[in-house]
C-alpha cells in the first residue's frame, strides 16, 4: 500500500540521545501530528542506541558515518525534504526541550496568510514572548542573546526576540535555499542564519513556545562552549552582513522562483 503523501516533515538532528528521543518520538505519533507530518531523524554518528530506538519506532533515520555537526545534520534534512517534495519543515531538538505542543502552532502560523497575502518563510518558536513557557538560562546565554538581538537589529532593522531558538518552521522557499551549496552554516547555524535570511528578504515571524529543561544527557553548549560559541557567532553574524551588504552574495535569492 502506497504511503500517503504529507506536506510537513518534522526533522530532528540527534547525537547520543538514547535517554530522551524515545519519549519524544512516541509523542510525535499522536494522531493530531501524525496525520499531517512525517518524521525524519538525522543521527550524527551516535555512539549509543539512538539509531536503534528510531528504527524500533519504525521511523525514517539518516545515519552519518562520522560526526559532522549539528548544522550538517540539519542540511541533510533540508535536502531530504526537497528531494521528497515536502512543502514545510519543522526542526526540533532530540533532547525533549521542545514540547510537541509547539508543532501544530508553528504549522498553523506557517500556513496562515498575512494582510499582504503572504505566508512566513520562517517561524521561530520563541522563549521570550508573552505566553512562552520555558526554563531559566545561564547569564552567559542571556548576554549572548542580547548581543545577537542588537547585531540583527543593527544590520536589518528587525527585532528578533529569540535568535538562538532551534525550534523553527520553514516554508519550501526557505529550506530549498538552505539546501543549496554554501547557504547554511554546517556547524552552528543560529542567529547568523536569521541575519542572513532577513537581509536576503525572507519573511520571519516569532510565536510563543513551550520549552523544558534537558533532564538527561549533555548539551552541546555545556562547559566553556557557551563562551566560545558566543564569540564565534558574533563574528559569524558580522561576516554574514559583510558578505551580503558589501559583496552582494545571494542578494535577490528571496525573489527567485524555486528551481528544485
Amino acid at each position: 500500500m502506497k504511503k500517503e503523501k504529507k506536506k510537513l516533515l518534522i526533522m530532528i538532528p540527534a547525537y547520543n540521545e538514547e535517554k530522551n528521543i524515545g519519549e519524544l518520538l512516541d509523542q510525535l505519533k499522536e494522531p493530531e501530528i501524525a496525520t499531517v507530518a512525517d518524521v525524519l531523524i538525522m543521527d550524527d554518528a551516535s555512539k549509543d542506541n539512538t539509531r536503534r530506538i528510531v528504527l524500533d519506532k519504525q521511523l525514517e533515520v539518516v545515519t552519518h558515518v562520522f560526526n559532522l555537526g549539528y548544522g550538517s545534520g540539519l542540511q541533510v534534512g533540508y535536502k531530504y525534504a526537497v528531494r521528497n517534495d515536502y512543502d514545510y519543515v519543522i526542526q526540533m531538538d532530540a533532547d525533549g526541550q521542545h514540547d510537541v505542543s509547539n508543532v501544530m502552532r508553528i504549522y498553523e502560523k506557517l500556513t496562515t496568510v498575512d494582510e499582504n497575502g503572504k505566508c512566513p518563510d520562517i517561524v521561530i518558536g520563541s522563549r521570550f514572548m508573552e505566553g512562552s513557557e520555558t526554563f531559566p538560562i545561564s547569564n552567559v546565554k542571556k548576554l549572548a542573546i542580547r548581543m545577537f538581538r542588537f547585531l540583527i537589529k543593527l544590520g536589518t532593522g528587525k527585532n528578533v526576540l529569540d535568535p538562538t531558538s532551534g525550534l523553527q518552521g520553514l516554508s519550501r522557499r526557505a529550506f530549498d535555499f538552505y539546501a543549496g551549496y554554501n547557504h547554511f552554516d554546517d556547524k552552528y547555524p543560529d542567529a547568523n542564519m536569521i541575519m542572513q535570511m532577513l537581509m536576503l528578504g525572507y519573511r520571519i515571524e516569532e510565536i510563543p513556545a513551550v520549552m523544558h529543561a534537558r533532564t538527561e544527557g549533555v548539551s552541546m553548549h555545556s562547559g566553556l562552549k557557551p563562551i566560545l560559541y558566543m564569540f564565534r557567532m558574533m563574528f559569524s553574524i558580522i561576516a554574514v552582513w559583510i558578505r551580503i551588504k558589501i559583496y552582494k552574495v545571494d542578494v535577490g535569492a528571496a525573489d527567485e522562483e524555486m528551481v528544485s
